[in-house]
């Protein structure tokens, strides 16, 4: 089906609205261009225009304030917005504007020609309705104008208004809980809680009391009554963190409460009405998991309603100077001293592969503005912390002299009683030397296990509550991260 109609465009870049117009043109439509928003005005009146393809940044104006004005009637004129600014406050104000879609500069012709017949379709049907979003600021959690970013803020700016449930698929690091807090934080729900809850770090037995809540003597070790998660996010958002480390059990009562809105704390019969958002979020291949019969196929249909694949560091680049400045920042105002990145500097993140992805961008500013004694960071101090927190075989340059781990800290005893001379230094020695060898561990512990805290905890062999603790205790992750 040929679906055709009248195109305004707007764009003060007199290249781009003529490159619009002759592809617009050969796809059967009639199209006329303006260059600034008098023009467009001028324009409109009489060309009664059946889409709109507007930029952001116009001479007179900011194309995104005109929009609620352009439709008095009933959302029946599609927008479609066009800006360099790609960021995610710029889709999703885009979107509470009422326009029909967005594309970031440099767009795609073909994707703007089935943009342009999805928005004249969508008007045929008399379907294309404005949505009420929350108003936005600029200090919004996530970060990136690259192009697989893009992507990630317009499914961000269709969802937010609405339900639906939502997956985040992605590596370890990429930022999953803050797609989920940016879905809540814009949405509807923003004045209700936001209960996130990883199920990786739950002990099987305690996932069903940790979601539902329980009565008191419902079990062993049950003191006292429990809320549950479902319960402290009534009216919000519920994020499931790491879904595909749930033990089937649990995927079962979960799926239950997600058909029929209802669950039963644990060793109670009274059943609760349920009204929550959910989010859920895994690094792991749930189809492959479903082959294997340790993921349920109907809970996975239930949960994956829209999709949202966050791409690994590696595959946004582009983004690494502006998040590892903001990093900097942050810590600054955390009370840290402040840094900034040379561009030799940038050009040394950029040449690494980043197994750890944002997170472990994050945690290494944070050593640079702790460590590093100069305001401006360089290549050779970035390369040393970078490639010495990560390799295994240049771990020992964690450790004084680049010895071994027992070298170092005989080297740091013997410097400790010199200090002191004949007389012997503070008591509790024997703590503050565990103290000085444990940082070291648990860094190159890290390091060989990719960052993997699970296999960390086993190489350790402790549990693996205690190794976040001891990496929280050491400033090598922050609350949130654990």
């Amino acid at each position: 089906m040929n679906i055709t109609g009248r195109i305004l465009v707007v764009d003060d870049d007199e290249a781009i609205c003529t490159v619009i117009r002759e592809k617009l043109r050969r796809d059967g439509h009639v199209v006329r261009t303006a260059g600034s928003l008098a023009e467009m005005r001028k324009i409109f009146p009489e060309f009664e225009p059946e889409l709109l393809v507007t930029d952001v940044i116009l001479p007179d104006g900011n194309g995104l304030d005109a929009l609620p004005d352009l439709d008095p009637g009933n959302g029946m004129l599609p927008i479609i917005v066009l800006s360099a600014q790609n960021t995610l406050s710029t889709a999703v104000r885009a979107n509470e504007q009422g326009a029909f879609d967005y594309l970031p500069k440099p767009f795609d012709l073909d994707q703007l020609s089935r943009a342009v017949f999805d928005g004249l379709a969508a008007r045929q049907r008399a379907s294309a309705t404005k949505q009420d979003a929350p108003s936005l600021g600029e200090d919004l959690p996530l970060i990136g104008r690259s192009a697989p970013m893009q992507e990630v803020y317009r499914i961000i700016a269709r969802v937010v208004a609405n339900d639906l449930s939502v997956l985040v698929l992605g590596e370890s690091g990429t930022g999953k809980e803050l797609v989920a807090r940016a879905i809540h934080d814009l949405g509807p729900r923003a004045s209700k809680p936001f209960v996130a809850i990883n199920m990786a770090a739950i002990p099987r037995e305690l996932i069903e009391s940790e979601l539902f809540g329980h009565e008191k003597g419902a079990f062993t070790g049950a003191v006292g009554r429990s809320t549950g998660k479902f319960g402290q996010a009534q009216g919000g958002t519920l994020f499931l963190d790491e879904i595909g480390d749930m033990p089937m059990d649990a995927q079962t009562r979960l799926l239950r409460v997600l058909q029929s809105g209802e669950y039963t704390p644990v060793g109670s019969a009274q059943t609760i009405a349920t009204d929550v958002r959910i989010v859920a979020a895994t690094h792991k291949n749930l189809p492959d998991l479903i082959d294997r019969h340790l993921f349920r196929e109907d809970l996975y249909y239930r949960l994956n309603v829209v999709p949202i694949h966050l791409p690994a560091l590696r595959q946004r680049l582009p983004d690494i100077p502006e998040l590892a400045q903001h990093f900097l920042d942050k810590a600054s105002r955390e009370g840290l001293p402040r840094k900034t990145l040379l561009p030799e500097a940038l050009d040394a993140l950029c040449d690494y592969g980043w197994p750890g992805n944002v997170r472990e961008l994050e945690n290494l500013m944070r050593r640079l503005a702790a460590l590093v004694r100069e305001e401006g960071l360089g290549a050779s101090v970035v390369n040393q912390y970078l490639h010495g927190f990560d390799r295994r075989d240049e771990g020992a340059a964690l450790l004084p002299s680049g010895q071994g781990l027992s070298g170092a800290v005989e080297q740091s005893l013997m410097a400790l009683f010199a200090r002191h001379g004949e007389d012997l230094p503070p008591d509790g020695l024997y703590d503050r030397v565990l103290a000085d060898v444990e940082l070291p561990l648990l860094r190159l512990t890290m390091a060989a296990a990719r960052g993997n805290q699970l296999r960390a905890a086993k190489l350790l062999g402790i549990n693996r509550n205690t190794l976040r603790q001891k990496l929280r205790d050491h400033g090598l992750i922050e609350s949130r991260d654990a």
